[in-house]
């Protein structure tokens, strides 16, 4: 009786089981009893468009249902990332509800990113462009060899460490993200596509996308050839997948955690990016890793959500 008290006391508790890989398996449901606070910028953002986060969700939820094309592509993406596809299903389904509004049809997003195929634009700041400023001899140590996130996350340390909101050579550098900086001609805040990723965080991906998919590596130096891939669905869709398979990997090799079974948890990192530093922080504190309010919502759906596939 006492053995199977403590086995019923774990169970209630929420600890996480142990594979046999020795990875402590985060279990499906939410942590919190309550949604945590929702943003003010996506409250503010929602309000702007005259609609709710129910409709933005029934919207997204919709299309999903009606588009078996679009299903049979994360399906088929999922496989080539070793991801389930409900982890594509959750990430699209936050990034439709609390920061845009889903288009009607697939073919919507083909013909948003056909518009922009002809614009002449290029990442850059104060005139220079990124390729002349990552020249810089502040960014020796990043290896151009190196990997694309390895590269591209050093320069983005970099710029942390010695131009953020600093004046160097007589410029001024915003106190912002390297992403927003530089990564951003339009105006802040822009991602585009099915999987709503920013150019950055195209970047950094580039050989994990191009082993796994085929797609050409993407250059800083062409901004048009950036935009085309992460606004094309089915591109969008493998940059989507490849960076849910980094937050799965980096919680399992830096945290010995395994998230793969919570939908919540990856839709959570795939909001907030940063899944090594994150990973870092668990193991340190010790614990489970908490969804937000957006990985909370693809838990709190997940029965309908997995309805989808």
């Amino acid at each position: 009786m006492k053995r199977l008290f403590l086995v019923v006391l774990l169970v209630l508790s929420g600890a996480a089981a142990t594979d046999a890989a020795g990875l402590r398996a985060v279990p499906e449901g939410n942590r919190h009893v309550e949604q945590p606070k929702i943003p003010g910028a996506s409250v503010r953002r929602t309000r702007a468009g005259r609609t709710t986060f129910d409709d933005k969700y029934d919207k997204i939820r919709d299309l999903l249902a009606t588009d078996q094309e679009l299903i049979r592509k994360i399906k088929a993406i999922a496989s080539d990332y070793r991801i389930d596809p409900i982890h594509m299903i959750g990430a699209m389904v936050g990034e439709h509800t609390y920061n845009v509004d889903a288009y009607d049809r697939l073919q919507s997003y083909y013909i948003k990113a056909a518009a922009y195929a002809g614009d002449r634009f290029r990442f850059g700041f104060d005139g220079m462009t990124i390729g002349e400023f990552v020249a810089r001899p502040e960014f020796s140590r990043c290896n151009p060899e190196a990997d694309s996130y390895t590269l591209w996350t050093c320069r983005e340390a970099v710029w942390e460490k010695s131009f953020r909101g600093r004046r160097v050579d007589g410029v001024s550098y915003p106190d912002n993200r390297f992403s927003a900086v530089f990564f951003q001609p339009f105006y802040a805040g822009q991602t585009f596509g099915l999987g709503q990723v920013n150019p950055l965080t195209a970047l950094t991906l580039s050989d994990t996308v191009a082993k796994a998919s085929g797609y050409p590596e993407l250059d800083a130096g062409d901004a048009a050839g950036v935009y085309e891939a992460i606004m094309d669905p089915d591109k969008s869709l493998a940059y989507m997948a490849a960076a849910i398979r980094k937050s799965i990997d980096d919680y399992a090799r830096i945290a010995g955690v395994d998230i793969s079974s919570n939908p919540g948890i990856t839709a959570t990192l795939y909001n907030t990016g940063g899944s090594a530093e994150r990973a870092a922080a668990l193991k340190a504190r010790g614990g489970l890793p908490e969804e937000n309010y957006y990985g909370w919502l693809v838990n709190d759906k997940l029965a309908e959500l997995k309805s989808l596939l």
